[in-house]
């Protein structure tokens, strides 16, 4: 049976395992290693020649059996043909962006990015000749008008961080490859689980796999997915600036990884009931949620994806003071207050998409961000239910 004729579930079960040829172990053991021993001088310059060959190895940075097997694991949900892991979510954003430009060319970036890739732009990128423009996410095929000739990647995200507008994915990728234009989507919110960019024409799909996939809160880690013919450049920027996974991570991952589906199947649930308790709130303006009708891409979410995270937006009634919203928050007890997502616990954290926003203005009453974990939705809804007694005593 071929990986492409497997249902996603068995694919997170199984690929990436090979017990046969690790004497019967089901998971693949740690493998910690710098340097690698070779028997012949033939040998040594075989295995250097080739390193972009799957499974080779020459080096430890470069990947041992532990990362081949969570790398594989990765290409296979997002039915890419190669993966490389890397130290954090960022990182592979990062490289992902590197691998198709140089100075003097032109990046289009989606104005509702992760917050550490836009300050990539504007400082990392600037510094090196690289120019970007923000584009509202909402543009589809008017991205043909941004279009400069030094113009080398088109970046999206969708659903955009913060603010969750789900992007018209084949109009945008169909004007790229008119042009000859690379595409990278930051695929973290929904994961491989719920959404396939390769599948929609995108050229690479960056993940932080510190969410769902690791999905325990105690992994930094990062993937981007491709094609074999785009692997090599993604391959050179991770070699030339070192980036590389720790076993020991690759291995928690490769764990979770095992049971993504399931957990983001219950955190969808999750999810949609709390959005469910929200809308019934007379403090709240509305929820930013791409399952709901009237929500910015909706129709492109029903058409490309198959599922939703448990990561949504909130926007409080105008005449709500930011004090209340904290007062909200500072006595939440499940609902614990940090940034990041995607593991089996409930997050909140207040969010200002006006201080980033450039493309257009952002004007509501103050916002914040809820994770939807693994706990019973009963003590959710009434770890929220005191959290607004204590916003609305603060707001009289």
């Amino acid at each position: 049976m071929s990986a492409k004729s497997k249902k996603p579930d068995t694919l997170l079960t199984h690929t990436g395992n090979d017990p046969y040829r690790n004497h019967g172990v089901v998971n693949p053991p740690v493998y910690h290693a710098s340097t690698i021993v070779h028997r012949t001088v033939a040998e040594m310059e075989n295995a250097q020649k080739n390193r972009l060959r799957k499974g080779n190895m020459s080096y430890g940075r470069y990947g041992t059996p532990t990362t081949f097997a969570l790398e594989d694991a990765v290409a296979a949900m997002e039915m890419g043909d190669r993966t490389i892991a890397y130290c954090s979510g960022a990182a592979a954003c990062y490289a992902s962006i590197l691998a198709f430009v140089e100075s003097g060319d032109h990046v289009l970036m989606v104005d509702t990015v992760y917050g550490p890739v836009r300050a990539f732009c504007g400082g990392f990128l600037k510094r090196f000749g690289v120019a970007t423009t923000f584009y509202d996410p909402m543009i589809g095929a008017g991205i043909a008008e941004l279009i400069r000739p030094n113009t080398k990647l088109i970046y999206l995200e969708s659903p955009g961080s913060i603010t969750f507008e789900v992007q018209d994915v084949p109009a945008i990728v169909a004007v790229a490859k008119s042009r000859g234009i690379a595409t990278v989507l930051d695929n973290t919110w929904s994961s491989p689980v719920f959404y396939r960019p390769l599948e929609h024409g995108v050229d690479v799909s960056a993940i932080a796999g510190t969410k769902y996939i690791v999905g325990h809160s105690d992994v930094m880690m990062g993937f981007t997915v491709c094609k074999e013919e785009t692997f090599p450049k993604l391959r050179q920027v991770a070699t030339e600036l070192g980036y590389h996974a720790a076993p020991d991570d690759c291995y928690l991952a490769l764990r979770g990884i095992r049971t993504a589906a399931v957990r983001m199947r219950q955190q969808e649930k999750q999810a949609l009931g709390l959005v469910d308790y929200l809308l019934r709130r007379p403090e709240i303006e509305r929820v930013l949620h791409p399952a709901l009708p009237g929500h910015p891409g909706h129709a492109f979410w029903r058409r490309d994806f198959t599922g939703s995270s448990g990561l949504f937006g909130v926007v409080l009634k105008p005449e709500v003071p930011s004090s209340a919203l904290n007062a909200l928050i500072d006595g939440m007890e499940l609902f614990g207050l940090g940034a990041s997502w995607g593991g089996y616990e409930s997050l909140i954290l207040p969010t200002h998409p006006d201080r980033i926003r450039t493309v257009k203005a952002w004007e509501s009453g103050p916002t914040f961000r809820l994770h939807a974990g693994l706990e019973d939705i009963e003590d959710l809804i009434v770890d929220l239910e005191e959290g607004f007694e204590r916003l609305n005593r603060a707001r009289n």
